[in-house]
């Protein structure tokens, strides 16, 4: 008995613009949401967002805002690394987090929250908005830069790759939140961690 060879998926086929813009608007909109279910229990979080979280419950300053501002020294290194596309398509991501952070105390506020919904809610989202923004050629900026950059070159999982540098982010958190908070952290960053170990692999999404 012989069986039909399955036939080679198609070659990609590129995202509109209206498309990408959509997805970059996705991405803002998870990614601050993400943010505020775990400001509101006191978290913390890997990558830029963790840093941002961090520096939040130091200075009066939203997670948000505080996300753009400790992307800009990333700016010049995605530049030389990943081409002007997709450093100017991040950067305008990073302005429309920065505006929807800045806007949403006037649209919705987040009273309570459970720490476990928080850490697995609010990390997959924040998954969720990195993986659109980098399946449209763009990315929040920050550690999510190297780690795309280094799948693309070497072939490193991004999703490995970002747990490595979690660790050090979540110790840099232990002497400002409290051991229950941290380990609620680290559940949040392992939930960031496996929306991009699940769907964001090379040759499994075809288009860009």
């Amino acid at each position: 008995m012989t069986f039909a060879r399955r036939p080679s998926p198609p070659d990609g086929i590129p995202h509109s613009s209206a498309e990408d813009l959509y997805a970059m608007f996705v991405g803002c909109t998870l990614l601050v949401l993400g943010l505020v279910f775990l400001k509101a229990a006191g978290l913390v979080t890997g990558g830029i967002a963790g840093i941002a979280l961090l520096v939040s419950y130091l200075v009066p300053l939203p997670p948000g805002v505080l996300f753009t501002i400790i992307n800009l020294p990333f700016f010049a290194f995605a530049w030389k690394v990943m081409g002007a596309r997709f450093t100017l398509r991040s950067i305008a991501v990073n302005a429309g987090i920065a505006l929807f952070s800045a806007i949403r105390p006037y649209a919705f506020e987040v009273g309570t929250v459970h720490p476990l919904f928080a850490a697995l809610v609010g990390g997959t989202v924040i998954g969720m908005g990195i993986l659109s923004l980098a399946r449209h050629d763009a990315a929040v900026g920050g550690t999510g830069v190297l780690t795309l950059w280094l799948q693309r070159e070497r072939g490193w999982n991004a999703g490995r790759t970002q747990i490595a540098l979690d660790v050090v982010i979540l110790a840099l958190a232990i002497p400002v939140v409290s051991a229950e908070q941290l380990g609620w952290s680290i559940l949040s960053a392992a939930a960031i961690s496996g929306i991009l170990i699940a769907w964001h692999r090379p040759g499994r999404y075809t288009g860009y």
